[in-house]
């Protein structure tokens, strides 16, 4: 039997995300898993990037219900194209990344990130980091060769694999030891600091982190039930927690990630969860970048900060911004580093931190932006929320309307992409100049990015993997940018229900 990738992406409902493929858990059946498993590793032989004959693939996984079957799939996949799975465990997503890159082997990593606990995903590492855009490509172009007989007719395997699968500790060693080693570990005497561990993958090992350098470091919040924590749109629930708990003790700061451990989040001494787009500044701060990639959707403060010599825009998503960063270590920058609107940070360069070496780790790290931004507090002298109001005066708020057909999505778009860009602003001004005035600008990169003569910014875009469109305002005021955001979810509501009368 022959599948090909692309067809099966079709077929299932399981299609490619960032870095990798995601979809309903009932939808990633055994058979499923096991042929983008094959893609994938098809694709690296292709390309040369791996060879079989005891290879190792780095197989690890975060705590929702349907993880250890999808990583069985991987293993089984693995196995039987001749490669050895090595089983990391339950570990945060950069510690399978990096205990690839460190080992030169494909790292795989079964997690639906912040997504519900019905849903589920795997993540794809070369052994250099992430898969890019062209590795997508490669990858949806495989065709895999199989034995029916392997699956039951619910596409599940007809029977288990016999042999024993050791567990290995070694990627969650290797990413503790890969801060402990280089931060002095007394960096954080003095300081209080909660871990909000819910129900994420790496909520012991950031705790471990923290104690081991110095903090009184306090687990709250935890759970046996997984709990989607979405780093870029925080719930109702994660914003009272944090300022409850600030109320009721005293903390220099709360930390927490989403469900794989690779976004972080930041509270303040308030328990007031930092954006990401501000956490990353603070970090990229912190590490003497001169060099900042990240996707057009955030935080204009990072050019306005002056605080670094390049700033780069790409559209959203993790392989893009390790695309810039790479051509901004090939242009000469010194230390290469990026972030995203959902806190996830990338480092390109190794960076000299206290006479070491931090060795670069280009895919999603919470870890290095919690120690960054308590550092850059305890060095300036700071609270966190002084570190905050210490940037220029940009807040951005986003929201999303969902079951948002992409022929709606396009169609909104097409209105302010005619070719003819003066009539492209009028239209701007047209549909939102009720709101700020006339448009003195459209960016493209990803989505249309309307820049207004006030200042403030409304940019839209259709969700890459999901039938939802996003919106993302900015302005010089928090309660400005939320209230933007909000009457902008009315007109394009109008404009949907005005589509769809067409």
């Amino acid at each position: 039997m022959e599948v090909k990738v692309q067809d099966l992406m079709t077929s299932s409902g399981v299609k490619f995300g960032t870095s990798g493929a995601r979809g309903l858990a009932d939808d990633m059946t055994d058979f499923v898993c096991y042929v983008y498993t094959r893609g994938f590793l098809q694709h690296l032989e292709s390309v040369g990037e791996i060879n079989k004959g005891g290879t190792e693939v780095a197989i690890a996984g975060d705590l929702r219900p349907s993880t250890d079957r999808i990583m069985e799939a991987v293993r089984r996949a693995a196995a039987e194209m001749g490669y050895t799975p090595i089983n990391c465990g339950k570990v945060p997503s950069p510690a399978a990344a990096l205990y690839g890159i460190v080992n030169r082997v494909p790292a795989i990593m079964v997690t639906g990130s912040h997504i519900p606990a019905d849903r589920n995903g795997i993540k794809f590492n070369k052994a250099a980091g992430e898969i890019l855009k062209s590795d997508e490509a490669g990858i949806r172009e495989q065709v895999v060769s199989l034995d029916e007989s392997l699956f039951t007719d619910a596409k599940s395997f007809a029977s288990p694999l016999d042999e024993q699968w050791p567990l290995s500790d070694a990627a969650g060693k290797m990413y503790v030891d890969r801060y402990l080693d280089v931060f002095p570990g007394d960096c954080l005497k003095g300081r209080r600091i909660g871990v909000y561990q819910h129900s994420a993958v790496g909520r012991d090992i950031i705790l471990e982190i923290a104690k081991g350098l110095g903090a009184e470091a306090v687990a709250l919040g935890r759970s046996d039930t997984f709990i989607p924590v979405d780093t870029e749109a925080i719930r109702a629930e994660d914003v009272e927690l944090a300022a409850k708990w600030a109320t009721e003790d005293s903390y220099d700061a709360i930390i927490s990630t989403d469900g794989d451990s690779d976004r972080p989040l930041i509270a303040d001494e308030k328990g007031r969860w930092l954006r990401g787009d501000v956490a990353g500044i603070l970090c990229a701060k912190y590490l003497a970048a001169d060099s900042v990639s990240t996707p057009v959707s955030c935080n204009t403060a990072v050019e306005k900060s002056g605080y670094f010599r390049n700033v780069s825009r790409t559209r959203i998503g993790s392989p893009y911004v390790i695309a810039s960063m790479i051509e901004a270590v090939e242009s000469g920058a010194k230390v290469a580093v990026g972030y995203e609107a959902n806190g996830g940070f990338l480092t390109n360069s190794d960076i000299r931190l206290f006479g070491k070496t931090l060795r670069a780790l280009p895919t999603r790290d919470a870890a290095i932006l919690h120690l960054s931004i308590m550092l850059l507090a305890a060095t300036e002298g700071k609270k966190l929320s002084e570190l905050v109001a210490d940037l220029p005066e940009r807040y951005t708020a986003s929201d999303r309307l969902k079951n948002f057909p992409q022929e709606d999505s396009k169609s909104i778009l097409s209105m302010f992409d005619s070719g003819d860009e003066e009539k492209d602003r009028a239209r701007a001004a047209d549909v939102f100049g009720g709101l700020c005035g006339n448009c003195r600008g459209i960016d493209r990169t990803d989505g249309v990015r309307m820049t207004f003569d006030n200042d403030e910014v409304i940019h839209l875009r259709p969700s890459g993997n999901a039938p939802e469109f996003r919106c993302y305002t900015e302005a010089a005021a928090e309660d400005r940018a939320v209230e933007l955001n909000s009457a902008c979810m009315k007109i394009l509501t109008a404009l949907k229900q005005n589509a769809g009368r067409k």
